[in-house]
């Protein structure tokens, strides 16, 4: 859980620093390449949980 509290607060403070020097956010401006993203994270961990499974 610490590593997503860190991952979050990091993101945050990227996400501070890039409008306050009114850059564009260094991140997906849509909710599907949000889900595209977690689609290849679920998709790794069931690869790991079935190799545990099958072994």
């Amino acid at each position: 859980m610490k590593e997503v509290i860190l991952a979050f607060a990091a993101g945050a403070f990227v996400g501070v620093v890039f409008k306050y020097v009114r850059l564009p956010l260094p991140a997906p401006p849509v909710f599907s390449a949000v889900m595209g993203v977690m689609g290849v994270y679920v998709g790794g961990k069931l690869v790991e949980w079935l190799h545990r499974v099958i072994s």
